[in-house]
């Protein structure tokens, strides 16, 4: 079956593993996924992912999810930008998530980072996620 969304199919995942306290959760690779993944270890909010490959270009992402007192550490992961309704911002109307408590995933022509990276980078850029 054809995914129209990679990266909200990726969210999905991740959310609905927490909710059943998996320890890991697999999804297909790609460029931007890996992307993302790293902002979200960056941040702290997973654990990590490895990545196996099945040749014929393939690839396969197991993601560790991060947990603290048994709770998920990601609270809330939401998609902003969708297939059917892009959403940009400028530096200075990038939203802040929980008063600056969460973050925004943007990609910019600099690469997919998160909303504090670009505003010390004064860029602005597609609205990926917002995560808390």
């Amino acid at each position: 079956m054809a995914v129209n969304d990679p990266v909200g199919d990726m969210l999905t995942r991740i959310r609905n593993a927490q909710l059943r306290r998996k320890g890991t959760v697999s999804t297909p690779g790609s460029r931007l996924r890996a992307n993302v993944l790293d902002v979200l270890k960056a941040e702290g909010y997973i654990r990590g992912y490895s990545v196996t490959e099945y040749g014929n270009g393939r690839t396969e992402f197991e993601i560790e999810l991060k947990y603290f007192d048994g709770e998920p550490v990601i609270r809330k992961i939401a998609r902003v930008s969708k297939p059917g309704r892009r959403v940009y911002s400028s530096v200075s109307a990038m939203p802040r998530v929980a008063n600056g408590l969460g973050i925004t995933i943007l990609s910019t022509p600099q690469g997919v980072m998160a909303d504090h990276e670009a505003r010390e980078k004064n860029v602005g850029g597609e609205v990926l996620c917002t995560v808390f």
